[in-house]
């Protein structure tokens, strides 16, 4: 359906289209605020989880731009062109869900990880060209400023699920060599939320069709992944170009907070790191309870940096939910607001060195969280504007690049070795992350385009 054709949808008839992503964000929240704990009670130390987590950029890096050309070339009356793709990922990331946390040995758990974030990336990537396929212009900035209200609500919920949990009555399993039972319950919880998230966005939105059918199916049966991945690399414009440095450095950030959050501020503000086991002589009395109790102070740690984790979704979810009520009125500033708010994160994630107890750590993850709301939602509307719409899905894809090609350089020793500017103290990956976000905050100032910074 043409652009100028595509009617102004209601706040519901968004709110429903969306709707989806609160799933995908309990997986991510679950994923991120708990699988490193997971790969540290398993045995991994704080050196290996970087390169544990290599699976979830890879598989972005794959599955991304082929599930986008894939969607862009689908049409059917009955399932429509991205929900096939919505339910396929769901299904396949709630029996991911369900089973991560019953990992016996770490290469198990590493598995599932790559089976999980290859599962979301099937359901989240149509998510996006949805917002371009649904919205005209005027409502674009409304429409990913909704989706990121959704998100920060799956995040915040999902983020404290292991604590909620422990309040039902599943307290953590006294045996603190294994992944706790609050830990295994709150995934159970995310496989289904997942799931029933996307079936109600499938059942509530009807897909608009090809504007011009025959041309559709000639187009269709002309495709090639391979050419016209190329193609879209080559005539990339220099608007994505930028937009991708921005979010080359705000990934970064975020992938080493996922991946070293937890062990950074367990033993810098609990001062609980987590003990490896193969360290302590199990036959000995006193080493195995030193080894016991260190583990038993770690847990406590982990649930706390867990649930401080969880402001940063609730921060990004009141400020989206304001950003929701000004867009649906104004035009927005995407640049200027995508600045602020990524400078304000960073200075979040360097403020962790220096408040005085973990009681202050909430401010630096509610700062975080304004850095998070802008990431979900203004380089996508600053991108929709800039590229062709019948390639949307594609071109969100290959934008994805920029998102995993700074993970993957974090996981493969960027973390590790850049840290080491910031010292040997466990908080130097959190100054890094700082660090990265202010110069991606300062990075749109290479942004010029009007028609493409404000909408």
């Amino acid at each position: 359906m043409e652009t100028s054709k595509k009617p102004a949808l209601s706040f519901w008839q968004i709110w429903n289209m969306s709707f989806g992503f609160m799933g995908i964000q309990f997986g991510f929240a679950l994923q991120g605020g708990y699988m490193s704990r997971i790969f540290q009670t398993l045995g991994a130390s704080p050196d290996e989880i970087p390169g544990l987590w290599i699976a979830a950029p890879l598989t972005g890096l794959i599955v991304q731009p082929i599930i986008g050309f894939l969607s862009d070339r689908t049409w059917s009356v009955r399932f429509g062109r991205r929900k096939p793709y919505f339910l396929i990922g769901a299904i396949l990331s709630s029996f991911a869900l369900l089973f991560v946390p019953y990992s016996p040995e770490l290469w198990i758990a590493a598995g599932f990880l790559w089976v999980l974030d290859a599962s979301i990336n099937i359901s989240m990537e149509p998510f996006r060209a949805l917002v371009a396929d649904k919205l005209p212009e005027s409502q674009r900035s409304y429409g990913f400023i909704l989706q990121t209200l959704i998100i920060g609500i799956g995040t915040w919920v999902a983020s404290n699920l292991p604590w909620m949990v422990t309040q039902l009555g599943f307290p953590e399993s006294d045996d603190k060599t294994i992944i706790p039972d609050n830990v295994k319950v709150a995934f159970g919880i995310g496989a289904l939320v997942f799931l029933l998230s996307i079936l109600y966005t499938v059942l509530t939105t009807k897909e608009y069709p090809p504007a011009d059918e025959d041309q559709f199916k000639a187009q269709k049966k002309q495709g090639n992944f391979i050419k016209d991945f190329l193609d879209s690399v080559r005539t990339m414009s220099s608007t994505m170009l930028k937009l991708g440095i921005v979010q080359f450095f705000s990934w970064f950030a975020f992938f080493t907070m996922w991946s070293m959050a937890t062990p950074a501020l367990t033993a810098h503000l609990y001062n609980a790191p987590a003990p490896i086991k193969s360290e302590f002589n199990m036959n000995v009395a006193t080493e195995k309870s030193t080894f016991e109790a260190m583990n038993v102070a770690y847990q406590h740690a982990s649930d706390s940096v867990g649930s401080n984790m969880g402001v940063y979704g609730l921060t990004s979810m009141v400020f989206a939910l304001l950003l929701t009520f000004y867009a649906a009125k104004r035009t927005v500033n995407r640049k200027w607001i995508h600045l602020v708010s990524l400078v304000l994160g960073g200075i979040g994630f360097i403020s962790m060195r220096y408040i005085p107890d973990a009681s202050y750590l909430w401010i630096c993850f509610a700062l975080i969280g304004l850095s998070w709301g802008s990431i979900l939602s203004m380089p996508y509307a600053m991108l929709s504007s800039s590229v062709d719409e019948t390639k949307m899905g594609l071109m969100m894809g290959l934008f994805n690049v920029f998102i995993v090609i700074p993970q993957i350089v974090a996981a493969l020793g960027g973390v590790n070795i850049l840290s080491k500017a910031f010292g040997d103290s466990p908080i130097a990956p959190m100054l890094l992350a700082g660090v990265s976000l202010v110069i991606a905050g300062l990075c749109n100032l290479l942004i010029t385009d009007k028609s493409v910074a404000r909408g």
